[in-house]
């Protein structure tokens, strides 16, 4: 199966509650019922929303409810069929929409659109204990990516989602085979395309999405700013914008992680919002995949905070991340053509797709 899609993206509280359980336990029973082809839960280590509330794992007193993250792809009409229930969840913080390329089955030859040469962000989708030639599926794939040349790729662990329509939820004790892990890569669309055929031979049942983007920084060095949007395209729906920063545990910033210093910098610099995952393995640069051993996070795996506002508050935020990575870090942006933002009775956006060529 090769075809266009939607990505479905929730931001919420991870202790959040409907009237009738957590929201996460809500959405994925959602996706469920719907059969939605792949969806994960991610935890997130720290945060905030448009209340600049920050939750973080760093204190006890802030960590008792973290961020959360849901993200769910499937064809259009499938994706379109449980939007207006999932906006409707007064809990979710923030709900955004983008338009992917889904690959799953049998992959076949993948020729690029030609949007996507600027660079593209794959994501591929495995289980927790899938084992390639005997080693993790994800330690296999970063190392594929790696060969050809990929400018960098982060594994997240989930605990909860969808795989092909059935829910896969981990358990406290159980194998959790099948329990979904998300490894996002970015490179230039000439390597993802070249892995790709490689790619589709190594997983048994690949699923996989891209996603065109602006790589604007990498290892210290500045690329390309995020490209410039109106505030919303000819039809007068808003325009938002994405940025994501990868960085490490490891990498520092006046005696702090670096993703911990950016998430501070933000919340002050006026940001509507910002939420940071912590990966388990990956690799930027020509540096080798790596990370602590599984579950055991530690000061060497890697850390993703993914920033969505306008395109003029991105503008405005991005000379602090710039100087935050100005030694290391992978930051890219997007165009996110649909945000429903929610802060109490407080609402921004919508979610019909605008159209914009960039």
């Amino acid at each position: 199966m090769n075809a266009d899609c939607l990505k479905l993206t929730c931001y919420f509280g991870e202790r959040h509650r409907t009237g009738t359980g957590f929201v996460a336990d809500e959405l994925l029973a959602l996706y469920g019922r719907h059969r939605i082809a792949t969806s994960i839960v991610l935890r997130g280590i720290e945060g905030f929303g448009l209340k600049h509330h920050l939750r973080s794992d760093h204190s006890l007193t802030l960590s008792e409810d973290l961020p959360a993250v849901t993200v769910a792809v499937d064809t259009r009409p499938r994706i379109e069929a449980i939007v207006d229930q999932v906006a409707g969840m007064p809990q979710v913080g923030l709900v955004t929409l983008e338009r992917a390329r889904l690959l799953q089955g049998d992959v076949g030859p993948v020729r690029l659109p030609e949007a996507l040469h600027e660079a593209t962000k794959l994501t591929v989708y495995v289980g927790r204990q899938q084992r390639i030639h005997g080693a993790p599926a994800f330690v296999a794939v970063c190392d594929l990516l790696h060969r050809h040349g990929v400018a960098g790729a982060t594994v997240l662990l989930g605990v909860d989602g969808t795989v092909g329509g059935q829910r896969e939820r981990a358990r406290f004790i159980g194998r959790n085979h099948d329990v979904p892990m998300m490894i996002i890569a970015v490179g230039s669309g000439d390597r993802i395309g070249r892995a790709l055929p490689d790619l589709a031979a190594l997983l048994d049942q690949p699923r996989l999405t891209l996603e065109r983007v602006r790589l604007c920084k990498r290892d210290g060095r500045l690329i390309e700013e995020p490209q410039a949007l109106p505030a919303t395209d000819a039809r007068g729906l808003g325009l938002w914008q994405k940025l994501t920063i990868f960085t490490s545990e490891a990498g520092q910033h006046e005696g702090q992680p670096i993703h911990r210093a950016l998430v501070r910098r933000l919340r002050a610099g006026g940001s509507s919002g910002a939420t940071t995952v912590r990966g388990i393995w990956g690799f930027h640069g020509d540096h080798r995949p790596h990370g602590d051993r599984f579950f055991q996070l530690g000061r060497r795996v890697p850390a993703v905070t993914i920033v969505i506002d306008t395109a003029d508050r991105i503008s405005g935020i991005f000379p602090i991340v710039d100087e935050l990575t100005a030694e290391q870090g992978l930051v890219v942006s997007e165009l996110v053509p649909a945000v429903h933002a929610r802060a109490g009775d407080r609402l921004r956006g919508g979610l019909r797709l605008a159209d914009h060529r960039w």
